[in-house]
């Protein structure tokens, strides 16, 4: 039996990072699904809900760097699974805070803060895990079944959110989320090693297909200082685009489920059944960028494969959200929204690929500083969409988004894979090449 996996180790791993990412966004998007009845319990309104999203996505955001320092440093399968024990913790007590107690919005918003703390180290470790493990001609496809993990989490909470809300109260949605974690988890630290030759599955052959297909860059382990990965332009350029990324996403993972619920009027359950129609299409459209970049890159470059890719999957998205946000069909532009929630991620394991094959052995610390500027975005979106909403109508936030995903898309124009990986390590990359050696 083992004898099926002894060339395929490295996509056991992606496999599992696929299920933690899963988790991880099953733990972030269910109280937006719970937003409403948090709301009348806590005597809130959406401006002061807006608050409580915002607080995990700030928590989450600026933790991101020190995430990516700390997998650098001790290795991305000890950091991600303390992690899952850090979020576990905090999604229970989310669900804990009392609703008589005075200062409630306070804590429930320290609460959602410090789960953003534990869950930063997600991403950056899994960058680190890619950057070590997997060729960079497979990077592509790897990272876009990672993300897939987005679609498939923030897809099956709505539904499944709802059922337990509605039988079982709104708190008994997080208790289950917090076992989840902690057993994936546990699965991850029991299976993961944090360098191909320190794994007892991996084979000779496996081993030397990775190893031809890593830069040089990535032996170095003297992780970059902080003024080199801030002085790129490169680094900067996908960091701001990120920004752009992150605002738009966080549309969904926070307002969508109540756009739909108490602005296009559909009920509970077709709210829950027509707001997992974005997931479904990050998860599909995420492995379907990443295997598209990787295709295009083995023929045409980094250039092509890499940056066009992510350009014309953000400029597709904002044509959906301007043609979504002006649908009058509530039906109709939840469909044209989850296109321009696929097209999106279309782009998504570019960003992350391209941070690793920049970075090498330092790319916990360079994906960190790049999803900051993500969730800074996602910070900003949390809070202010309600706020927009409230003074111009809800289609307003959309074409903001809109705007700056045409945005985002232009920076990729900018970015040069091959002098970012000069500027940071010091060296010329290789070009991903077929070593000869079989992987299955």
């Amino acid at each position: 039996m083992m004898n099926i996996f002894r060339n395929r180790v490295r996509w056991i791993l992606i496999g599992w990072m696929f299920v933690i990412s899963a988790v991880a966004y099953l733990d972030r998007v269910n109280i937006s699904i719970a937003g409403g009845l948090i709301e009348q319990e806590y005597h809130l309104d959406h401006i002061q809900l807006g608050r409580v999203f915002a607080a995990f996505v700030w928590g989450y955001a600026l933790s991101q760097a020190p995430g990516g320092r700390l997998a650098d440093r001790f290795g991305p399968r000890r950091v991600l699974a303390v992690g899952t024990i850090w979020w576990a913790v905090f999604t229970s007590l989310t669900a804990a805070v009392p609703t008589k107690l005075a200062s409630a919005v306070v804590v429930l918003m320290a609460a959602r803060f410090l789960l953003g703390v534990g869950e930063a180290v997600v991403y950056p470790s899994s960058n680190r895990l890619v950057a070590g493990w997997v060729p960079m001609q497979e990077r592509g496809l790897a990272n876009g079944l990672i993300f897939a993990g987005v679609g498939v989490g923030g897809g099956i909470t709505p539904p499944l959110v709802t059922f337990i809300l509605l039988h079982y109260g709104w708190r008994w949605s997080f208790w289950p989320s917090a076992l989840i974690g902690l057993a994936a988890g546990t699965v991850w630290f029991l299976l993961v090693r944090d360098k191909p030759e320190d794994h007892p599955l991996v084979s000779s052959t496996e081993a030397a297909h990775i190893r031809a297909g890593l830069p040089s860059a990535v032996t170095d382990v003297k992780p970059l200082a902080w003024r080199k990965i801030f002085g790129s332009k490169d680094v900067l350029a996908v960091t701001f685009s990120y920004f752009c990324y992150g605002y738009v996403a966080y549309i969904f993972f926070t307002w969508f489920f109540t756009y739909l619920n108490k602005v296009r009027g559909l009920n509970l359950k077709s709210s829950s059944y027509y707001s997992m129609l974005p997931f479904l299409a990050m998860a599909i459209c995420s492995l379907l960028g990443g295997w598209i970049s990787d295709s295009l890159t083995l023929v045409l470059g980094k250039r092509v494969g890499r940056c066009s890719v992510a350009c014309a999957g953000m400029l597709a998205c904002t044509a959906f959200l301007a043609l979504g946000s002006h649908a009058v069909d509530a039906r109709l532009a939840s469909m044209f929204l989850a296109g321009g929630a696929g097209a999106l991620y279309i782009s998504q394991s570019s960003f992350w690929s391209v941070s690793s094959e920049m970075a090498g052995a330092s790319a916990g610390s360079v994906s960190g500083v790049m999803n900051m500027g993500n969730q800074i975005g996602g910070a900003i979106t949390a809070q202010v969409t309600p706020i927009i909403a409230a003074h111009f109508g809800w289609a307003m936030p959309f074409l903001v988004a809109a705007g700056l995903c045409a945005l985002g898309g232009v920076l990729w124009l900018t970015v040069d894979v091959e002098r970012g990986l000069a500027q940071l390590s010091g060296i010329r990359p290789i070009t991903p090449q077929t070593s000869g050696v079989q992987n299955d």
